[in-house]
């Protein structure tokens, strides 16, 4: 038989299901199952989102190829979102419209590196990213990220990677997984390393709709003179508003590199759905009040996941922002990823285990927390208690 490619052959089974089959094997009886492992929205979308994906599935327009770059109106809106978030200038036609967020990772990847190059990526690393890059033959680089320093990404550690091949270096932040929250200086002194080395630096702002004026201005990239130059903005719709099955996502980069990527949307039609569009061009400026409302409900499961585990012996939470959490177990002498088996299977609590998400990950559980109501979260000191491997 022809062989498959080894770069694909050779890249990870995907974790989610492989850590789901371990909670189909929990029996129930310490009540129902409290899944904390995919980030998914724990409440419905705004019924009025439902109402217009279902009108506008149903005319000739969604059902018909759209711009290569997405129809222009949720362009705009999602242009005077970003220029008034930020307090930027952010144009229509420095926005592309992608078939969810790690399709935009993927676009970028294909447009800036070939295989044998590398990109840094901040580690723990989100592993969708990891494995994009060794499906592509460009060799994710770690940048080690520590409990100790909050697990913000260090400029002079990232310095010390960059070599020739380099091709980008990215961030996650609100991070995934630790949840971590870089301050403004470390992202601007990043922007200012990347244009000292005359490489990219592509920011993945996924969770930034979670965040709150206790976390002080956004970056200020879009207004600074990198922009246009040599940053690139990843975000994502599928939290926000709760639609992840629609698969809707965005690149923000300069004219330049977005013709580029436009030619291998135009090869691999990988377009977001064209009803998702239309509801979301609508959402984006109609539906302020419950998205604020919803990061006020995930900050009181933030909330309530710090104070369980302030409950539970032995654990420790090392990092918690906007969606994940990253804690440390106390079974030094049992591998993470039984712990979490057995979490799942024993204790009806799904988390995913640190190696998931990169090397020197063995003492830690990404948890969404975000995933479940607080009833839900208070009964985790309970369902912990005596629990060992």
């Amino acid at each position: 038989m022809t062989p498959f490619n080894p770069l694909v052959r050779d890249t990870g089974t995907p974790p989610i299901p492989e850590a789901q089959g371990w909670a189909r094997r929990y029996d129930g009886l310490r009540g129902p199952l409290i899944d904390m492992s995919q980030a998914v929205p724990g409440y419905p979308p705004h019924e009025d989102i439902l109402n217009h994906l279902s009108q506008a599935a149903g005319t000739l327009a969604a059902a018909r190829y759209g711009d290569i770059y997405g129809d222009e109106t949720l362009r705009q809106a999602l242009a005077a979102d970003m220029s008034s978030r930020y307090a930027a200038d952010v144009k229509v036609d420095e926005i592309a419209i992608t078939s969810g967020c790690n399709q935009a990772f993927v676009l970028i990847a294909m447009t800036l590196a070939k295989a044998g190059d590398n990109i840094i990526l901040p580690a723990p690393w989100y592993f969708n990213h990891q494995m994009t890059l060794d499906m592509l033959g460009v060799e994710p680089r770690a940048l080690l990220c520590k409990a100790e320093k909050n697990f913000i990404p260090s400029v002079d550690d990232a310095r010390a990677l960059i070599d020739s091949k380099t091709r980008a270096i990215v961030l996650v932040t609100p991070n995934n997984p630790t949840g971590a929250i870089y301050p403004r200086e470390v992202i601007k002194a990043f922007a200012k390393l990347a244009q000292e080395k005359n490489i990219w630096l592509v920011i993945d702002e996924t969770y930034r709709d979670f965040l709150n004026a206790t976390y002080g201005a956004p970056h200020e990239l879009f207004s600074a003179p990198a922009w246009q130059g040599n940053v690139l903005s990843l975000y994502s719709f599928s939290k926000t508003y709760c639609v992840p099955g629609h698969r809707v996502g965005a690149i923000i980069g300069g004219r330049s590199i977005l013709d580029e990527i436009g030619k291998v949307i135009d090869c691999v039609q990988i377009c977001a759905p064209r009803a998702a569009q239309h509801a979301l061009a609508w959402a984006i400026p109609n539906t302020t009040e419950w998205r604020a409302a919803n990061t006020r409900e995930i900050e009181q499961r933030a909330k309530a996941f710090t104070s369980a585990m302030t409950k539970i012996n032995g654990w420790r939470l090392d990092s918690i922002g906007a969606y994940f959490a990253y804690v440390a177990h106390p079974f030094s002498d049992t591998p993470v990823r039984r712990v979490a088996e057995r979490l799942a299977e024993e204790r009806g609590v799904l988390a995913l285990p640190g190696p998931y998400f990169g090397p020197h990950q063995e003492t830690h559980l990404r948890v969404a927390f975000a995933n479940v109501g607080v009833d839900a979260i208070e009964t985790l000191p309970t369902r912990l208690l005596g629990f060992t491997p």
